[in-house]
């Protein structure tokens, strides 16, 4: 198991296949992604590795989060995730994960945050048919009708989809294709959509339920710290 990477959603475009064909994609872009703290069986009780993108103000990270950072001697990052990986797929401290740490053609599951929609009715919320346009409904076209049931139980059961907030939760999309790689600006290209917004911060994991690619790089495709850092880093510095 190895780990994954944190990306930023850039949006989408479409690439041309040699026989003409165009294939939509999202671009996700590597932001200085760095390991910042490794997590040990015999410290932690489980093995995994504490990444972190995209440069943060020293104002803005707490006097806790500096201390980390110093410690792992990085500079300050907006995003830290956690990723379990095998122990013998550890990556060090300081390393930089770079874009070819997945290769096209692999299958791979992408997480994030979905655009939030706010309150939202039963029928765009749950996809619920509404009531008929006639036959003496009057007024509540677009209500969900009967929430409850008879006399018993008499309540309406926990679950129940109703009005609500919509979006703003995080979802998982399993087994989306690479379909390329750019190295050298840090980008990462999706078959078909990802979840969340522009700029929105987007994680990448080898799927869970396809074998792993065989030219994918073990432990990862990282960069040491004394190398120069990655062209997408430089840009943003």
């Amino acid at each position: 198991m190895r780990t994954g990477v944190i990306t930023q959603k850039l949006g989408m475009t479409r690439l041309f296949t040699d026989d003409g064909r165009h294939v939509p994609v999202t671009v996700l872009k590597l932001d200085g992604c760095q390991v910042v703290a490794q997590r040990t069986k015999e410290k932690d009780g489980y093995t995994a590795v504490q990444l972190g993108s995209g440069l943060a103000k020293v104002k803005r990270v707490s006097k806790a989060e500096r201390g980390h950072f110093a410690k792992a001697q990085v500079e300050p990052k907006r995003k830290v995730a956690e990723f379990r990986v095998s122990p013998d797929n550890m990556v060090d401290v300081g390393s930089f994960i770079t874009a070819d740490h997945f290769v096209p053609g692999q299958i791979v599951d992408v997480s994030g945050i979905t655009i939030g929609k706010g309150f939202a009715g039963t029928m765009k919320r749950h996809n619920y048919s509404g009531l008929e346009a006639s036959h003496g409904v009057s007024i509540s076209h677009r209500s969900p009708g009967s929430t409850g049931n008879r006399q018993d139980p008499g309540r309406t059961f926990k679950g129940k989809k109703m009005s609500g907030h919509m979006g703003q939760v995080l979802v998982t999309t399993q087994n989306v294709e690479i379909a390329k790689v750019d190295v050298e600006r840090g980008l990462i290209m999706i078959k078909g959509g990802v979840p969340g917004s522009k700029g929105s911060w987007v994680t990448i994991r080898d799927a869970v339920k396809q074998p792993l690619h065989k030219d994918a790089p073990k432990p990862a495709a990282v960069k040491k710290p004394g190398a120069a850092a990655p062209a997408a880093e430089q840009q943003s510095a």
